[in-house]
């Protein structure tokens, strides 16, 4: 497994992130279960930055979970929307800050934005869009109804 929740808010980097929303800015405290104690982180987000503290101060929203889901969303294996849906999270406040935890914790390593992927697939087709034409025309569909042979 990757980093826990712990070490990834401790190492997080407070420069820019070009991947937040320019006009969002919020405060979210993350209440981190474990064993009958709960640690409080609070993030700052403003400017496309992120700052980090441990307080237990009010937020505009707090999450609570145990400490497990928080480390399986800060290594992308667990989307915060989905760990609400399935009653992994517990909310209070402003709910549409919830999606820039997904921004803040990052993917799944080595995952690739869509966009990305679109490129590279436009990429990698043929120029000359006669030829690629040709190929699609000659390519007819089979329906059920007509036998295969």
């Amino acid at each position: 497994m990757g980093a826990t929740a712990e070490q990834y808010l401790r190492q997080l980097d407070t420069g820019r992130r070009p991947d937040l929303p320019e006009t969002t800015a919020g405060t979210l405290r993350l209440d981190v279960r474990d064993d009958g104690s709960t640690d409080h982180w609070y993030l700052t987000v403003a400017d496309q930055q992120v700052q980090v503290a441990r307080s237990a101060d009010d937020a505009d929203l707090v999450v609570s979970a145990d400490r497990r889901v928080f480390d399986r969303m800060v290594n992308g294996q667990l989307h915060p929307g989905a760990a609400l849906l399935r009653n992994d999270l517990a909310l209070h406040g402003d709910m549409r800050l919830l999606m820039l935890l997904r921004r803040i914790f990052g993917g799944p390593s080595g995952a690739r934005h869509p966009r990305e992927l679109g490129r590279a697939a436009l990429a990698a087709r043929p120029s000359d869009r006669s030829a690629a034409g040709a190929q699609a025309s000659d390519r007819r569909p089979v329906h059920a109804w007509e036998g295969r042979s």
